[in-house]
């Protein structure tokens, strides 16, 4: 009865439970529901929903990809920020066996709007001013509810 009783050592891998002796926690939500996804998995929604659009108008939409990148950057050492506003897109044409590109910049987007309904909105704008600058067009050629206000199909 005099043996001095060791604590076990800790065993490598995951904890099981937490300091309280529950149970590690779970998701918030199943991923099945609107709230397991992320801001940015809702973004890329918006923007593949404005892409879904303008591709039944312009099937040549296809061989053009679509990107988000959270924000913009500089893209060479001897570019400088200036006053201007910060984009909220950009193209890239075809080149060297590339296709073409339009980015979409996600968290000035964000910034701009409030809601869900003002976020779609300007994400179609951006969508459709970029497809535009990248074709040739106007905006208003390449989306003909350009710019109103309930422009939703």
């Amino acid at each position: 009865m005099d043996k001095p009783v060791t604590p076990r050592a800790a065993a490598p891998g995951p904890r099981r439970r937490d300091r309280h002796g529950r149970g590690m926690r779970g998701p918030i939500a199943p991923p099945q529901v609107p709230l397991a996804a992320s801001r940015a998995d809702v973004f890329a929604d918006l923007v593949q929903d404005s892409v879904e659009r303008l591709e039944r108008r312009w099937p040549q939409l296809a061989d053009i990809d679509f990107l988000v990148l959270e924000v913009p950057r500089l893209d060479a050492a001897d570019e400088v920020w200036n006053d201007e506003a910060v984009p909220l897109g950009a193209t890239a044409p075809t080149r060297d066996g590339r296709r073409a590109r339009v980015v979409v910049y996600r968290r000035p987007v964000e910034i701009r709007t409030k809601g869900r309904d003002e976020r779609a909105a300007l994400v179609h704008e951006v969508v459709v001013e970029q497809v535009a600058d990248l074709l040739g067009l106007t905006p208003e050629t390449v989306d003909p509810r350009y710019g109103d206000e309930d422009g939703e199909d």
